[in-house]
């Protein structure tokens, strides 16, 4: 009796068991519309380096190509994002909110309806068990009251204070006794037979209400089977012939790179195939001032490019990323070494991962493709600290000894790269020591603390107070 609390139960659970699987969705469609964005960004800023990065050719094409499949994926995993939620989470919700009444007291509709039904069905045995129990304990009494008298009249035989009428007493009670067991086991085999004999209609009934808690139980276990196919189908892309597809193409571009056509095409533009602009005598012009370099850099059509200029702070200014062939960027070397490696694990230092790829795509220009070179000689190495010639031994012009009261600290105010071999190189806030005053030119001769002696623009410091 009661247990059919368990099967009713099963109901609660059945509401409950709706939500876990909403949740399960849930979350499933979130990590696929984070895993999308994850690619989109990824794709977005590899394409960035690719493109302003040195590859060239059909390579980069094969090699952007991966982005491109990334872009692709992404819209595919939104997609299943969007049918999880919007096809199999509604279907689920919408179902449940059919299957399950809550009512205004709390709970379900289905649940007491169950309830009402075993209670209703077990409610005629239940009585009838409780007579055969009544039955079963006045037959147990009976039988112990018999025992006990049966047990005193014995032991009154053999007490010779007893009269006779009181042992007349204990004679009869032991035979009321034996009256009183035939009666209480007559009516517990009657109860019990009439128990045995309402078991059968007792257990159709009771039968009759799990089989429509069998069937409504069915019912959700059938539709979350249909529904965790139909997620099956969604979150499946192998047989997508889209998702197909882009892997198809992507083994497409990256079959059409051609080592032989980059070649040439690098041989053409870059190599011995190129335009030439051998140098011409140039007749001295009183206009051409130098203000900033000891030497004028002539551009085939744009006339003089000053470089070396890198301003820092409110006054920094934004670089020509693409000038021509003869100009220098003044940024390069500075970029290059704060580039970033995309290979390095990410420290955790406090920043969000946005903000982290922000601060790595604004180091793309240091792959800027159109950048242009500095026309010195290759074997020049003045702006390589670690190639001086005091190191090699050989002499430098520069190492005329000073007096020591010349020197003067001072401080960079901005960025400056030396054009030529004679000039220094330093970035704003460095310090170093000047060995000789401003000549008319408007040049100081310097020395930078790793003992490197050169020229450079007298108003590019100040003095260390």
């Amino acid at each position: 009796v009661g247990n059919y609390k368990r099967t009713v139960k099963r109901i609660d659970d059945g509401h409950r068991l709706c939500n876990d699987l909403m949740n399960c969705i849930h979350e499933r469609a979130r990590i696929e519309k984070v895993y999308a964005q994850q690619l989109t960004e990824w794709a977005k800023r590899w394409k960035q380096l690719v493109e302003k990065g040195p590859q060239y050719g059909t390579v980069e094409r094969a090699w952007c190509a991966f982005m491109s499949e990334a872009e692709k994926v992404s819209e595919l995993h939104l997609e299943v994002k969007g049918s999880l939620m919007n096809e199999d989470f509604e279907k689920i919700k919408n179902w449940q909110k059919e299957a399950f009444h809550k009512q205004m007291m709390g709970g379900f509709k289905e649940t007491k309806e169950a309830e009402d039904g075993f209670r209703k069905a077990q409610k005629p045995w239940a009585k009838k068990l409780k007579e055969v129990e009544a039955a079963k304990k006045a037959y147990h009494a009976a039988c112990k009251e018999e025992k006990l008298a049966i047990s005193r009249e014995t032991n009154s035989k053999a007490d010779p204070a007893l009269n006779p009428e009181q042992l007349k007493k204990l004679q009869d009670k032991v035979e009321r006794s034996k009256q009183d067991v035939l009666k209480t086991k007559e009516k517990y085999e009657k109860s019990l037979k009439e128990l045995d004999n309402a078991t059968p209609q007792y257990m159709e009934n009771m039968e009759q209400v799990f089989e429509q808690c069998q069937q409504f139980e069915e019912k959700r276990l059938r539709f979350f089977r249909e529904v965790l196919l139909e997620v099956q189908k969604h979150l499946d892309l192998s047989n997508a012939a889209s998702y197909k597809n882009i892997y198809r193409e992507l083994e497409q571009n990256i079959k059409t790179a051609d080592a032989v056509e980059d070649l040439r095409w690098f041989r053409a533009n870059q190599g011995p195939g190129m335009s030439m602009n051998w140098p011409q005598f140039e007749e001295w012009s009183a206009d051409l001032n130098r203000t900033l370099s000891r030497r004028e850099k002539k551009k085939a059509s744009d006339g003089v490019t000053l470089t070396g200029i890198n301003q820092t702070g409110d006054q920094v200014s934004q670089p020509n990323k693409h000038s021509s062939s003869l100009s220098v960027q003044s940024n390069t070397v500075q970029s290059v070494q704060s580039s970033y490696n995309p290979f390095e694990d990410e420290e955790d230092t406090g920043s969000t991962v946005s903000e982290k790829e922000d601060n790595k795509i604004k180091n793309v220009s240091s792959y800027e493709k159109n950048q242009s070179y500095p026309t010195d000689w290759s074997d020049e190495e003045s702006n390589n600290p670690f190639s001086s010639t005091d190191a090699n031994g050989d002499t430098n012009p520069f190492d005329e000894d000073t007096s020591p009261a010349m020197e003067v600290r001072v401080r960079a105010l901005y960025d400056y790269e030396g054009q030529e071999q004679d000039e220094l190189s330093f970035k704003a806030g460095d310090e170093l020591t000047k060995m000789e005053n401003e000549d008319e030119q408007g040049w100081c001769k310097g020395r930078l603390d790793n003992g490197q002696v050169g020229l450079y623009p007298a108003n590019y410091v100040e003095p260390i107070q």
